[in-house]
């Protein structure tokens, strides 16, 4: 379709991970040619990107570049996969909006979503037993103001609303528990754009808020040990989540949200954490940003 993102003209984009105890990243891929977005941390030690709409894999240390992984009549992709929990395979939204599971190592792939949903598919969280997805379902007509967060079965059964009435939502994870999804919503003001982050039951009681603070978040990513949180925290007055703003990334320590503290200021935003980034072990996550010049790395806060 084509809707790729690509980067402008002397712009690049950089791949970092960064390590939670000492708070100090270090860039393990530079590229000016392909916009790679949104890593996932695999068990193996890879980092799973999106970039011209395909997927990506590299080692997470940066010792070689990113490789195609090779699929089979996959639509392009936009930036939004998460990885199976227990099998070498990753669940993926296409821009025709539809949802597929697809191998690591390339190859066929399986179409999860119906032709007859009526809306879009945007995909986010896999629940911690693999056995079910969260994603925002955006009706084509209204488009992104209309997002609700949506569950599904892995074989396209069962799927069912978590959230109804007016959102719009986005982001929504499960934590490692599978008891809540955490995720972004405008549920809580009356401001376009203000969005929060939040948590609800996954029978959809007991919404929460999480922020309260004047910036506009987005998409909370719960590390496997439960332990922290990390979020994508825009200037006030941001109207979504848009690319090439000056943006940070905040850190949850325990449930703690009163305490979250920036821990990277960078150029980024669509891109940088749209999807779980968290290593396995919960002390390192992955980001993406893209500066104009490469002269200063993201600025890291202690």
């Amino acid at each position: 379709m084509g809707w790729a993102r690509t980067l402008a003209d002397g712009q690049r984009c950089r791949v970092h991970v960064m390590d939670v105890a000492s708070g100090v990243s270090r860039i393990v891929h530079e590229d000016a040619d392909v916009l790679r977005e949104a890593p996932n941390w695999t068990a193996s030690g890879e980092l799973i990107l999106n970039g011209d709409g395909v997927l990506w894999r590299m080692p997470a240390d940066g010792s070689a570049a990113p490789v195609r992984i090779r699929h089979d009549d996959l639509p392009e992709l936009n930036n939004d996969h998460v990885l199976h929990p227990a099998a070498e395979t990753i669940f993926v939204s296409a821009n025709d909006g539809h949802l597929y599971e697809a191998p690591l190592a390339g190859g066929a792939v399986r179409r999860i979503t119906a032709g007859d949903a009526g809306h879009w598919h945007f995909l986010h969280g896999v629940s911690p037993d693999g056995s079910r997805l969260a994603y925002v379902a955006l009706d084509p007509e209204r488009g992104w103001d209309s997002g609700v967060v949506h569950s599904i079965a892995v074989d396209g059964s069962g799927d069912r609303a978590v959230t109804t009435g007016s959102g719009p939502d986005d982001g929504p994870e499960y934590d490692p528990a599978g008891e809540w999804l955490y995720l972004n919503t405008e549920r809580f003001t009356a401001m376009p754009g203000h969005a929060q982050i939040a948590r609800v039951r996954i029978d959809g009681t007991d919404l929460q808020q999480l922020t309260f603070d004047e910036r506009v978040n987005w998409f909370p990513h719960l590390d496997p040990t439960g332990r922290r949180i990390v979020y994508l925290s825009y200037p006030p007055g941001t109207i979504g989540h848009p690319a090439d703003l000056d943006v940070e990334l905040r850190l949850v320590e325990g449930d703690d949200w009163a305490s979250a503290r920036t821990i990277a200021s960078l150029r980024g935003g669509q891109g940088t954490i749209n999807v779980n980034s968290w290593s396995p072990d919960g002390e390192q996550f992955a980001f993406v940003d893209y500066p104009m010049t490469v002269e200063t790395p993201a600025e890291e806060h202690a």
